[in-house]
């Protein structure tokens, strides 16, 4: 099974509920968000906004490669300024019936995933207000751009911080999809420069992806 997270206009929704329900997904869910491009980049790509939607289907390995070669067929993802694609392989699903559910089978299969990928998805979860300075930090070290998605934590009374860090507050979620050989670089600079002891408390990890659209140079023409 894979994670694939779709960046797309808002405008090109229906085409990508249009597109899941062609692929027969059983699961997806649409996030408003906005991206994290300059003045200068929107004004290059003639883009009045930064608003996008986030859209997130759960696909079996099967069906992956046609959802990625349908995005860039239908909705132009790999075309500027109309979106990117990012599939993240899941490591577990919890329970045969889950997994059954999720392949539209009567029974999943037990299998191991690879998780030797070229690309990786950084996530990094700041305090309300600090995009900019995670992104500063992740442009310094070679990041091209990303896209925040906004929400609130919520816990118990017993775990209300965490280095320090508020986490029952509003949260900016940044995702950022790297090559592998520079995300290291990429998450050291975030929390150096905007990490928990910071006022932007941002807290960084990363997922392996395993197919992209959208990227312009990190595409894969077999796609």
């Amino acid at each position: 099974m894979n994670y694939i997270i779709s960046v797309i206009q808002p405008e090109s929704l229906p085409q990508m509920t249009e597109l899941c329900k062609k692929l027969g997904l059983p699961l997806t869910v649409t996030f408003h968000a906005h991206g994290t491009a300059v003045q200068s980049m929107l004004d290059l790509l003639g883009i009045e906004s930064t608003e996008k939607r986030v859209v997130i289907a759960l696909v079996n390995q099967e069906k992956t490669p046609k959802f990625m070669k349908e995005c860039k067929r239908s909705l132009n993802i790999g075309v500027p300024g109309h979106g990117v694609v990012a599939a993240i392989p899941m490591k577990s699903v919890g329970g045969g019936k889950t997994l059954a559910y999720l392949n539209g089978e009567e029974q999943g299969a037990k299998f191991t995933p690879n998780m030797n990928y070229a690309y990786e998805l950084v996530v990094v979860i700041a305090n309300e207000g600090y995009t900019d300075s995670v992104m500063n930090a992740a442009r310094s070290a070679g990041a091209t751009g990303g896209t925040v998605l906004h929400g609130k934590g919520s816990c118990s009374g017993e775990s209300q911080k965490f280095f320090n860090v508020s986490i029952a507050q509003e949260k900016e979620v940044i995702l950022i999809v790297s090559p592998s050989a520079r995300k290291a670089d990429i998450m050291h600079a975030i929390v150096r420069k905007a990490g928990p002891d910071s006022e932007a408390g941002a807290i960084v990890f990363s997922l392996p992806v395993s197919e992209v659209a959208g990227f312009g140079m990190f595409d894969d023409d077999d796609v």
